[in-house]
């Protein structure tokens, strides 16, 4: 992401630690994408945020906490999105059969990585 590119728009939702708000996290984004008239490939966003918030609940939510969800729609027509967690570890590619998670947010996004902050992470990923 070009860091001199201002979001044009942001929503973002918390969700507290329970398999549940994966679904709810997916209508959060439909419903945001639909609001900025965003379209195309938004299938390809919506199984993204289902794999980082399952990812955030499996591996980076502590009992007691929540993972934030953060979208960002840029005057470029980019889309952002983020799943922030406070849990230890750091997302990566396993190759594992159980880990494919990020592995289909690598092929479906334009771009994605991981952020540290105090405490966990930000996961996200971007299409163009």
């Amino acid at each position: 992401m070009n860091p001199t590119i201002q979001a044009a728009l942001v929503r973002e939702r918390l969700y507290l630690r329970s398999p549940r708000t994966v679904a709810a996290a997916r209508q959060f984004t439909r419903d945001t994408l639909q609001a900025w008239g965003v379209y195309e490939r938004h299938q390809d966003m919506l199984l993204c945020v289902s794999e980082l918030a399952t990812n955030a609940l499996r591996y980076g939510v502590p009992s007691g906490r929540g993972y934030l969800l953060r979208l960002f729609g840029f005057e470029d027509t980019t889309i952002r999105i983020e799943v922030h967690d406070s849990g230890p570890g750091f997302s990566r590619i396993t190759g594992k059969p159980h880990g494919q998670g990020l592995t289909l947010v690598a092929a479906l996004a334009d771009d994605w990585g991981v952020l540290p902050r105090a405490p966990g992470k930000v996961v996200w990923c971007e299409f163009r």
